[in-house]
């Protein structure tokens, strides 16, 4: 028989230190509910987590490492809408409707995910009023989110919204600068709704302004003041 251990930081929900700040208004009593018939997968860089149009069967909180979420739109383009760090949860888009996922997501670098049923999160809900407005405010903030990025990347020229995904990277995924990329450049179009060549040229045309440095995958913001005045105008 298969044995699925979990990892040697997993003791449980409520002596989790990588949990969404989401259950921290759960008591201990509905924090053993969310355990129940939790599970915990790891995924390896490039691995898919869920795709798009599939069974939503599960809430999913990403413990460690980082996952892109994109739509799979016409003609196998993708549009890249954010990459998520722990503590995060995820796939609960459709939970509530139709019970499918909106989206597909695929792991950026090796992650662990923890799988809570969705009955079991259903009940947490149901029985404490502060979670279930948490988690509606956290609804709303992705969709607040995905509004903005939708009006970026209608109404922003190409050097806008090249300018927008560094800063993106900079400020909220790495924290960092300069900053590491472990996202390919196809990514990056996407995140941009870009092709992957005009991408590139932007990002060239950036280094020979000087506004950053590049160096094989690590990339510094030199003129940052630059960047942010792009990033406005558009």
């Amino acid at each position: 028989m298969i044995n699925f251990k979990r990892s040697v930081n997993c003791g449980g929900c409520s002596e989790c230190n990588n949990k969404s700040p989401l259950f921290n208004s759960l008591s201990s009593e509905e924090l053993e509910i969310i355990n129940k018939d939790r599970f915990e997968v790891t995924y390896k860089s490039g691995e898919m987590i869920f795709k798009q149009g599939t069974a939503s069967t599960h809430i999913l909180m990403l413990t460690s490492g980082l996952v892109k979420i994109y739509l799979e739109g016409y003609n196998s383009k993708n549009l890249l809408l954010k990459v998520i760090k722990p503590p995060r949860i995820f796939g609960a888009l459709g939970i509530y409707f139709d019970n499918r996922n909106y989206y597909t997501a695929t792991a950026l670098e090796n992650s662990t995910v923890c799988f809570v049923s969705v009955d079991n999160f259903k009940q947490c809900v149901r029985s404490n009023p502060d979670f279930a407005e948490k988690f509606i405010e956290h609804l709303n903030r992705n969709s607040v989110y995905a509004f903005g990025r939708f009006v970026d990347l209608t109404q922003k020229q190409m050097p806008g919204r090249v300018a927008d995904a560094l800063l993106y990277l900079a400020n909220d995924v790495y924290e960092s600068n300069p900053f590491k990329i472990t996202i390919s450049r196809q990514d990056l179009a996407e995140m941009t709704s870009l092709s992957k060549e005009s991408f590139i040229r932007i990002l060239k045309e950036f280094k020979e302004e000087n506004i950053i440095k590049m160096n094989g995958d690590f990339i510094e913001i030199s003129k940052m003041d630059a960047l942010k005045k792009i990033s406005q105008v558009g």
